[in-house]
């Protein structure tokens, strides 16, 4: 049995319905853990839902800043103090943008995923002197943007849950964007190109209490979502669910290279095809002219909503089926674990031997 700890950021809770893909992954890996039969144990802010052991560090402050940052970072050493302290762990899993800030001391094996994109991380990230300490990019582009010296163990692509995702007979004339809302994500060219395509966008997603989120919502976004367009906040479970499978499709307007994308995983898993613009992971992840769409503007974006109609449902997820099943993404990472926390007890007896 393994007994492995996952950090998550620290000021994100973790579920299945959260809008942060890392938090997802985190969820999904406990819950592979908990079914597998392994411990898993789980530092995260209080109201986090998790399967296996919860060590709760505050919850996130509405308005986030540096302060807050420093106190969730306390608070995150010192509960992976007391975990190693009390569990007898295999494999620490970080998955924060800022896991240099609680990076443990040597002792068990570290893996960190790199879910964002890699500029997004300081330069000291990639040169770690820590021994036993293994970093993990989610796709090929992601890995490819990474430093040329970066100490990259692999890539293992997220996956996503897919029983709970089904195709329905009939869609709804609506198209939808749904994530965490903030600048990169870029919205407001999703307003753009369902007016230029004269449908109604659904957006779904948490602004959550970052002053540039905010202002972003207030001052670029909201301005935008008249009707017929509409905001409705976070959605999770059958809601977020039945949004996906019924758009026409989803679109993705990032800005940024997007390291991978679970939403757009999860709307080609409900029949729904994705349009989304043609960089970072997407173009792994969308099959044009198939499953979706690669597009370069938002009127390009707006000529794909109308020929959207014409993709099959069937081979949307017929290709979710076979390229993002959680449970492949779960091994991977199991192989991962035993791999390392093999490797870092023959070290031990190696050492005990040498003494």
């Amino acid at each position: 049995m393994l007994t492995i700890l996952s950090v998550g950021y620290p000021l994100a809770p973790v579920s299945s319905g959260t809008a942060g893909g890392a938090e997802q992954v985190l969820s999904m890996l406990d819950e592979a853990l908990a079914d597998a039969g392994h411990r898993s144990v789980v530092v995260a802010p209080i109201g986090s839902n998790c399967r296996g052991t919860l060590l709760p560090i505050s919850a996130p402050p509405l308005q986030l800043g540096d302060e807050q940052r420093r106190r969730a970072w306390r608070e995150t050493r010192a509960a992976i103090r007391s975990a190693l302290a009390r569990f007898s762990v295999d494999v620490v899993h970080l998955h924060g943008i800022d896991f240099l800030e609680y990076l443990p001391e040597p002792g068990p094996p570290v893996v960190a995923t790199l879910h964002l994109p890699p500029s997004w991380y300081p330069e000291h990230a990639y040169r770690l002197s820590r021994p036993e300490t293994y970093l993990i990019c989610v796709s090929n582009s992601q890995r490819r943007e990474c430093r040329p010296h970066a100490q990259i163990e692999m890539v293992i692509p997220n996956g996503i849950r897919l029983s709970g995702l089904a195709v329905t007979q009939e869609k709804r004339n609506y198209v939808v964007a749904l994530g965490r809302v903030c600048p990169e994500k870029a919205f407001h060219l999703a307003v753009d190109a369902a007016d230029k395509a004269g449908i109604p966008l659904v957006l779904a997603g948490t602004v959550f209490g970052y002053t540039a989120h905010q202002n972003y919502f207030r001052d670029v976004l909201a301005p935008k979502l008249h009707s017929p367009h509409r905001f409705i906040g976070a959605v999770g479970g059958y809601r977020k669910r039945e949004l996906l499978a019924n758009a026409r499709c989803l679109l993705v307007t990032s800005t940024v290279s997007e390291t991978s994308s679970l939403v757009a995983m999860e709307a080609m898993a409900c029949g729904t095809p994705v349009i989304a613009f043609r960089c970072g992971a997407l173009p792994e992840i969308v099959q044009h002219g198939r499953t979706g769409f690669l597009v370069d503007t938002p009127d390009e974006m707006a000529d794909a909503i109308a020929a959207a109609g014409e993709l099959s449902p069937r081979l949307c997820r017929e290709h979710a089926e076979k390229n993002f099943s959680a449970d492949r993404m779960a091994e991977r990472y199991f192989d991962l674990y035993r791999a390392v926390s093999a490797e870092y007890a023959s070290h031990d007896v190696q050492q005990e031997h040498a003494s």
